[in-house]
């Protein structure tokens, strides 16, 4: 039997009347179509010109083709590579679904309402998100400028998904043991300028230490920056480490602002992350950081479409 010809099935179509949900259907039927080489050519002009990843050597000869992509042979240590070699998309398949799938990352979709538009299974969806989302997130200011605000947001630990728990499970997220910041919550410090260039970094269990900032921080904020933050020590000790000129603003005494010294900005970042994370119904601890950086990118608005998200992704490489 031979299948109908697009003409026919256009026809077929032009006659039925369509309700507003089998529009709906159709319409994200067709977008999440396209053509598999436009995902081949992004990824080929993103990696224009890169050296070996191996060893850095610019000089390179072409060595067949796998799999869609040109492989190249490096004169320097004679491995080959491709386009995607050394970048967090290596060795990942079905690249004709990429594109719908950033979409679903554009649109922030849960893990299986993304494997369902893009017709991949819901394990594959999960390994794609956490391989996109760090390689475009891994895009990042070097630093920031005149007045910097920093602080941190704590989010009870979680080990979802682990096949070896350290503690006994809690039911549907549960609760601290005590009250009070400890070494039950996980510290995610973001930093952010006035211009809105954002860092983020997820520093581990308890309280942020001057230590921690520095290690964070001090290369991303230079000699001449006003550092802002809430009346924790730890930033006293930090700004006075680095040489950094510092205020607090002391939220605990009900001090919101005193002119242009506050941090609304950053605590603005950490209330869009925070209402933006509960549809994930639940995000482990060593998966953190990746959200918060999908956030800051989304955020930013800089990317907003599939293919600059992925070119991105492979820039990073």
């Amino acid at each position: 039997m031979q299948p109908p010809k697009f003409d026919e099935l256009l026809a077929l179509l032009s006659a039925v009347q369509l309700s507003g949900a089998e529009l709906a259907r159709l319409r994200e039927w067709l977008a999440a179509i396209h053509d598999p080489a436009e995902c081949l050519t992004l990824i080929e002009a993103s990696a224009a010109g890169r050296p070996c990843p191996h060893c850095h050597c610019t000089r390179r000869h072409r060595c067949g083709n796998v799999t869609g992509l040109q492989r190249f042979r490096c004169l320097g240590c004679r491995k080959t590579f491709n386009a995607l070699t050394g970048t967090p998309l290596a060795r990942l398949r079905k690249r004709e679904r990429w594109l719908p799938y950033l979409q679903c990352m554009l649109e922030s979709r849960t893990v299986r309402d993304a494997a369902r538009v893009t017709g991949v299974h819901r394990t594959t969806s999960f390994r794609w998100r956490h391989r996109f989302a760090p390689g475009v997130a891994s895009a990042r200011p070097k630093t920031l400028c005149a007045i910097v605000e920093a602080d941190e947001t704590y989010r009870l630990e979680s080990q979802k998904g682990s096949r070896s728990l350290t503690r006994p499970a809690r039911q549907r997220g549960g609760v601290a043991s005590r009250r009070g910041i400890h070494r039950e919550h996980d510290c995610l410090l973001v930093a952010r300028d006035r211009n809105g260039s954002t860092l983020d970094f997820h520093t581990g269990r308890g309280p942020v230490t001057a230590a921690q900032l520095g290690a964070c921080l001090k290369s991303a904020l230079p000699v001449d920056v006003l550092l802002i933050s809430d009346s924790a020590a730890a930033y006293a000790r930090f700004a006075a480490d680095a040489g950094i000129t510092h205020e607090a603003v002391n939220v605990q005494a009900g001090q919101r602002a005193r002119g242009a010294i506050h941090i609304q900005n950053v605590n603005a970042w950490h209330s869009r992350f925070k209402s933006w994370l509960v549809r994930f119904k639940g995000v482990a601890s060593r998966y953190l950081v990746h959200y918060s950086g999908w956030q800051r990118i989304l955020d930013a608005c800089e990317l907003q479409t599939p293919a600059q998200w992925l070119c991105a992704a492979v820039r990073q490489g």
